[in-house]
């Protein structure tokens, strides 16, 4: 399955799948445990940070909704 990001609405980005990483600056990787599915904080409330802890609910506001975005530069 490939690695899935949902950006939900009032909330994290959802990361979804078999195979992935996430490292911080220096290139160190996060331990995961195992999981497949972690959410990462948007609105910058969490006191776990990078991942969510749902310190958001009432104090962030955006509706995730799908577009395209302009053709890439050359």
């Amino acid at each position: 399955m490939a690695t899935k990001l949902t950006i939900n609405n009032n909330g994290s980005v959802k990361i979804d799948g078999d195979d992935f990483e996430i490292v911080d600056m220096q290139g160190n990787a996060y331990g995961l445990q195992g999981r497949t599915i972690v959410s990462i904080c948007r609105c910058g409330l969490s006191q776990n940070k990078p991942f969510c802890d749902g310190s958001h609910k009432g104090h962030f506001e955006h509706e995730a909704v799908a577009f395209d975005l302009p053709p890439k530069k050359v």
